[in-house]
């Protein structure tokens, strides 16, 4: 049976005019979106896809962002084929939300935090619909329903502060489902979510498609998540379309060096490797004369890069053997940390959440044990109460010989140098007034490291260079940088105090696999070349496991499962862990076939 056109891009131009010169950020891209099918749009940050969908609502701010040139064309059933570029705002808004409609990336910023989430979709639907408050009320509380939010009406009633990330997206989700549009565009609606929630909306969305037979235009810089959701995908690199085709032919028999590059980029997990290849393995770019860019190939297959990086078994058996052959650099005894969450009139606490309940481990000298949960398990509440920057209730945290909780604030100061943490969010952990070579240069000059400020200044450059910043740097401020530069800034800053400890709290997970690659070959450059010890916690179970020697699986503020990584993973004894590795999107070449094959009949 014949496909049939839902939603045709014609040579779509979108131009950003800024005072260094014009950015094309979306360069004569074209494709064609099929009715009922998924069309997955992937790429790092920078390539053009998320302006590409703003371009089809005709959402790009102006200034500085201009459509300059193309076509939109959709095809209304039953009725003649439009040009969305054609139309003026006021008739656009007819289509917008009704007939096409968007989840947006960052649900906190999508939602209006003064209003409550049921007043935000039910105003869609009075606008759309037509009905009276009552009536959307209880469609508003049907949607909650269908997208499987827990007591809909208390949902219906709550501000956007007082719900969790993945009740968040399924908000926006269910305000993007109320008008039955026709098109659906998700844009990167799973970044940065556990992977079980991840899975749940992934369900939710091919579930609700066809509840109401629409199309997906689906967003992502993640080709494992697109391997379990899309029938055809576009590969865009700076502004254009690479490569297209359909889902198997992308992932099974790959032709551009820069899709080799995504897929070869992700943590895998049927074995392990001491370096995850990334896109400069499989391609060079750089600006020409004219300011666009030139690609060099290379005609490396995925499987010849990625065996020059394969661990020998053995070895990591013997470096597991030497690291507990060490006395422990850190010993967790009966640690709990509580927080009040019910009082009566006189403030006496009545309720505790345990997020940290009876925890003990140890940790060896240059090994990485890997912290891994669902959101609010007390992964992040255990990391801050092992620097004592959450106050625990009970327990003893002896790193180095010494119980930090026996020691006192002038004490702790001194130990803190030995003790670091990189923070989930690079942004918000670094001063916005304050360039990033003095921000690195601070915790240096609190703990009178080197004699004057001018050897610091050159102590921050070599750090810099240590995590491929350029020396230039030192002056510029965070929000000159990408999310992948902050994250290195904020690697540089522990790496300041030429620390025993470093503790990551999430601090790849909303990044591109491409430069989450690079981050996390950095940091296991750094634990070879300073014998760094690291905790390193993460939801996502795949980077853990590249990641760790050893492997600690939380839940509800207790361990579940505590061992060898690959052990975990490969015979995990838990139902809980079990469940952590399904949510993982694979990407594999057996599951996409069985998927595909499944599809077929």
């Amino acid at each position: 049976m014949a496909k049939e056109k839902l939603l045709e891009v014609v040579d779509l131009q979108t131009h950003f005019f800024t005072e260094e010169g014009t950015v094309k950020a979306v360069n004569k891209v074209s494709f064609t979106l099929y009715r009922g099918e998924t069309l997955g749009i992937v790429g790092e940050s920078g390539s053009g896809k998320s302006v590409t969908s703003l371009s089809i609502l005709q959402l790009v701010a102006q200034p500085p962002g201009k459509i300059v040139g193309g076509q939109i064309i959709y095809y209304p059933k039953g009725e003649e084929a439009i040009d969305l570029l054609q139309l003026t705002e006021k008739e656009m808004q007819h289509y917008r939300g009704n007939e096409i409609a968007m989840i947006f990336q960052e649900p906190m910023t999508s939602l209006n935090p003064v209003f409550k989430c049921g007043a935000q979709v039910a105003e869609a639907i009075i606008l759309h619909q037509k009905v009276s408050k009552a009536e959307a009320k209880k469609i508003t509380i049907d949607l909650f329903e269908k997208v499987q939010l827990p007591n809909p009406e208390r949902i219906f009633n709550s501000y956007p502060h007082q719900l969790s990330g993945g009740q968040k997206q399924r908000v926006m989700i269910a305000m993007a489902m109320s008008c039955n549009p026709n098109v659906l565009i998700a844009d990167e609606p799973t970044t940065a979510l556990d992977v079980t929630v991840q899975k749940a909306i992934l369900d939710l969305m091919n579930d609700l498609k066809r509840d109401i037979d629409a199309s997906v235009i689906f967003i992502t810089h993640d080709l494992g998540v697109i391997a379990e959701i899309a029938d055809q995908v576009l590969v865009m690199f700076k502004g254009k379309i690479v490569e297209q085709g359909d889902v198997g032919d992308i992932f099974l028999n790959p032709q551009h060096p820069y899709t080799k590059g995504l897929l070869a980029c992700r943590p895998p997990l049927d074995f392990r490797l001491n370096k995850l290849p990334v896109v400069g393995d499989f391609m060079d770019f750089k600006k020409n004369e004219k300011g666009e860019f030139e690609i060099t190939k290379t005609e490396k297959t995925i499987q010849e890069v990625v065996t020059q990086f394969k661990v020998n078994p053995s070895s990591r058996v013997e470096r597991q053997k030497h690291l507990e052959s060490q006395s422990p650099i850190l010993q967790v005894k009966n640690l709990k940390t509580w927080f009040p969450s019910k009082k009566n009139f006189f403030g006496k606490t009545l309720e505790w959440v345990k997020a940290v309940d009876d925890i003990s481990f140890d940790v060896y000298p240059g090994e990485t044990l890997g912290l891994v949960g669902e959101s609010g398990c007390g992964k992040t509440t255990l990391g801050r109460s092992l620097l004592k920057l959450v106050k625990a209730e009970e327990g003893e945290v002896i790193f180095d010989g010494k119980n930090i909780y026996d020691l006192s604030e002038k004490e702790m100061r001194n130990m803190r140098k030995h003790m670091q943490i990189i923070f989930q969010d690079p942004y918000s952990s670094l001063n916005p007034r304050m360039t990033i070579g003095n921000a690195i240069m601070e915790p240096m000059q609190v703990h009178n490291i080197l004699a004057n400020n001018e050897e610091r200044k050159a102590k921050v450059i070599e750090l810099l260079e240590t995590v491929s910043l350029e020396a230039k740097y030192f002056n510029r401020y965070p929000h000159e940088f990408s999310g992948g530069q902050r994250q290195r800034i904020c690697i540089a800053r522990a790496l300041a105090l030429n620390p025993k400890f470093i503790i990551c709290d999430e601090s790849v997970s909303a990044l591109d696999v491409s430069v989450q690659a690079q981050v996390l070959n950095l940091l296991m450059d750094l634990r070879e070349r300073f014998q760094f010890t690291y905790i390193f916690i993460s939801h996502d179970l795949s980077v853990v496991k590249f990641m760790s020697d050893r492997m600690i699986v939380m839940n509800q503020g207790k361990i579940e499962e505590m061992g060898d990584a690959d052990e975990i993973y490969n015979h995990p004894k838990k139902e809980y862990t079990q469940k952590l590795i399904n949510a993982i999107p694979k990407g594999r070449k057996k599951d996409l076939e069985i998927r595909l094959k499944n599809k077929g009949n």
